[in-house]
């Protein structure tokens, strides 16, 4: 399942990330419907999901401020909002990289990635900050 967060609502890239992931895409305030859901509460909504990759463009709320999660991944991207639609094709080419291409292997690590493909996670096993080779 691919965690869509509220800010890439009427972005249009649900459709492009639905063609060709097998699993579900879902924007967040579908995991508690009817309510706000402040950033803070995320990471336990992701936790009660099997293994769920949570999408955003909140880099500075998500990036090294909250730790990973053992059951769940969190993919910021660093771009303007001119560059959205850089989503799908971003988030394909991390779910191909064969340090990313499972579930099992995204889950517990927080990703950054770029406009410009530069790409670097932490873990839970390891907080440092490591760059994605080959990205």
């Amino acid at each position: 399942m691919i965690v869509l967060d509220e800010q890439l609502l009427g972005r249009g890239v649900e459709e492009p990330i639905a063609a060709w992931y097998p699993g579900k895409v879902v924007f967040v305030k579908e995991l508690r419907t009817g309510t706000v859901i402040k950033d803070e509460a995320i990471p336990s909504l992701l936790a009660q999901e099997t293994e769920p990759t949570f999408v955003t463009i909140n880099e500075s709320d998500f990036w090294q401020v909250f730790p990973p999660g053992e059951r769940y991944c969190i993919v910021c991207f660093a771009l303007s909002s001119g560059q959205v639609k850089l989503i799908p094709v971003l988030l394909q080419r991390l779910f191909r990289h064969r340090q990313f291409d499972t579930k099992a292997k995204r889950a517990g690590r927080v990703v950054r990635i770029t406009a410009s493909g530069v790409a670097h996670f932490y873990e839970k096993q390891n907080s440092a900050v490591r760059p994605i080779d080959g990205f």
